[in-house]
């Protein structure tokens, strides 16, 4: 039966940043798809909302706080987690922290985000990756980006207000792809399975000229929503995909393919 193969139920999820524009709409998608769902971030009180809407709907998901740049914040977490729900079946890292503003950002700033966007990463790779290895199974989907595959379009916002684009979020969602890479292998024999998603643009009321350059550079022809990823996250988190390791998989409309 192949359809089975793709619910989530009898999986326990750990979801981190669910409330931002990437993370609500996976929250939903996880939920609907039957995981146990533990979301995360450092704001609880907003994460807190996001569970009791899910509730609401008949779906099983928990708000916790953590700081992706504490170590001891992330053990923490994975000591709650393990002693209500047992060792994770899933986890999707989508949190980011996004303190540099432009190509001139202070090193301090730049500082900030590795400490978040890369050794923060790492950790929840550690973390939580050892315990699914020592249970002998699990999943980790990785929230990249095209911007980790592909170098900036600075045609894009010309005659925009959006053109100053920041250099560490295309450093770590760089080194996320090969992070992916790493820890599919060392996990790899132990039955845990490390993918990445490397979505595009994503509609967020941007500048109607902008919206329209990026469509037209799309196979598509559109900016990403709310319902686009989600997808694909389920299935790589899910039996569907076992056979699935180490790919950094665009969701991007056909942007990087044209």
């Amino acid at each position: 039966m192949i359809l089975p193969s793709f619910s989530l139920n009898d999986h326990t999820v750990l979801l981190t940043g669910a409330a931002g524009l990437f993370g609500r709409g996976l929250a939903s998608a996880l939920a609907q798809a039957g995981a146990t769902l533990i979301i995360a971030s450092r704001n609880v009180d907003t994460l807190q909302a996001v569970a009791d809407d899910e509730t609401n709907l008949g779906h099983r998901v928990f708000a916790e706080s953590f700081d992706q740049g504490d170590e001891a914040s992330i053990l923490a977490l994975r000591n709650r987690i393990s002693e209500r729900f047992g060792v994770l079946h899933g986890l999707v890292n989508n949190s980011v922290l996004r303190p540099m503003k432009g190509a001139n950002g202070t090193v301090a700033q730049w500082e900030e985000s590795m400490r978040v966007n890369a050794t923060g990463v790492m950790l929840m790779h550690r973390v939580f990756g050892s315990a699914m290895a020592d249970a002998g199974r699990g999943s980790i989907v990785n929230i990249g980006s095209i911007q980790g595959l592909i170098g900036p379009s600075y045609e894009l916002y010309a005659g925009t207000h959006m053109g100053d684009l920041p250099p560490d979020y295309f450093f770590h969602k760089g080194g996320m792809a090969n992070l992916t890479r790493f820890y599919a292998a060392l996990y790899g024999p132990k039955s845990v399975r490390v993918n990445c998603l490397a979505p595009g643009g994503f509609y967020n009321n941007q500048p109607e000229l902008f919206v329209r350059r990026y469509a037209e550079h799309t196979m598509l022809n559109r900016m990403a929503g709310d319902e686009d990823l989600g997808g694909a996250v389920v299935f790589l988190l899910g039996n569907a995909s076992r056979y699935i390791t180490g790919v950094n998989l665009p969701v991007d409309g056909g942007y990087s393919a044209k």
